[in-house]
């Protein structure tokens, strides 16, 4: 697979974190042109090094819809939007206030549903731009295996909801887009073995739990023109959770 992305322009949010950085990575090897929007000023202690194929944008608020609008728009092309960043918060049902809530929607619901409408627009420019019939392409989002399985979501009622939000998005998208060749999905890791989690759950056994790089492999075949028939999946990667 190591031609597929050349030439292509992919968008990987959360391009800083663990996940999103096995992902960008990958990428890069299969020839792909990486685009990372990122919500600090600088990309301080980012877990990708520097490559002429990666452009780290600064500053852009994913909840922000005119930042995500000028991001895109700003793109020279695009064949790919992947969806990583998010955000996580645990707390008993009765200490999650309207704004805890709310946030949690925020961060993964609503940032997911203005880079997947930015990235529609932006395939049907790129396809008009080229005299292309139809723009074709593909999104791929993260949920959570509390997203589809909610009753492994207790003290994540926030959390659960807005992934569970972000898999019904995939699905309603994917049917919308399916006749212009832009295949949706999603991919639904359980716990992955990174180090911050191995520090939260120090007594837990690492080795069932699926590396970022597996979870991302998952992600990059979605992503890839290699992936010619799958649309409104959400394809669950638990290791052996």
């Amino acid at each position: 697979m190591s031609e597929s992305f050349a030439g292509r322009h992919v968008v990987v949010t959360g391009g800083m974190g663990a996940l999103g950085g096995a992902v960008v990575r990958a990428l890069l090897d299969a020839g792909a042109s990486c685009h990372v929007p990122d919500r600090s000023p600088t990309a301080r202690g980012r877990p990708i090094a520097r490559h002429e194929r990666l452009r780290v944008v600064p500053s852009v608020d994913l909840t922000d819809e005119g930042a995500v609008r000028s991001f895109y728009d700003a793109l020279p092309g695009l064949w790919a939007s992947i969806h990583c960043a998010g955000g996580f918060a645990m707390a008993p049902v009765e200490k999650v206030s309207a704004s805890d809530f709310t946030h949690m929607m925020s961060l993964n619901a609503l940032s997911a549903f203005l880079c997947s409408r930015e990235a529609v627009r932006k395939m049907r420019a790129s396809a008009a731009r080229v005299g292309g019939d139809s723009p074709g392409g593909r999104i791929v989002n993260v949920v959570a295996q509390a997203g589809v399985e909610p009753r492994r979501g207790a003290s994540m009622t926030a959390y659960t909801a807005s992934k569970a939000a972000v898999a019904a998005l995939t699905e309603a998208l994917a049917e919308e887009v399916a006749a212009e060749g832009i295949w949706v999905n999603a991919v639904a890791p359980s716990i992955m073995d990174t180090e911050a989690n191995r520090a939260a759950m120090p007594g837990a056994d690492f080795s069932r739990w699926p590396k970022v790089e597996e979870v991302a492999a998952a992600i990059v075949f979605l992503a890839s023109p290699a992936n010619g028939a799958a649309r409104g999946t959400v394809v669950k990667v638990y290791g052996r959770t």
